[in-house]
């Protein structure tokens, strides 16, 4: 499975890290990464691919881990985002 995963929040030192920990602990390899920061605000946007087939318990994680790091990190799967952002 595919997924597309967005951080938003302000910076700080450590979201990336954490962020791409979390990933690798779950077993999810970065396909596409892109990030910027704009007058102390931070955006991450990443493509993930991963084996694990419980969704639910994967948005949990990432979740929780953008709690931990006070930063909004959502997840969508990539089908379901790319047939949102359809012309």
């Amino acid at each position: 499975m595919r997924a597309v995963v967005t951080v938003v929040g302000a910076d700080k030192i450590g979201i990336v890290a954490g962020v791409t920990a979390t990933l690798a602990e779950l077993e999810a390899n970065i396909i596409e990464i892109s990030q910027t920061l704009m007058s102390g605000a931070f955006t991450m946007m990443m493509v993930v691919e991963t084996q694990n087939s419980d969704f639910s318990s994967f948005q949990a994680e990432l979740s929780r881990k953008g709690e931990a790091l006070g930063v909004n990190i959502h997840v969508q799967n990539e089908a379901i985002f790319n047939a949102m952002h359809k012309l």
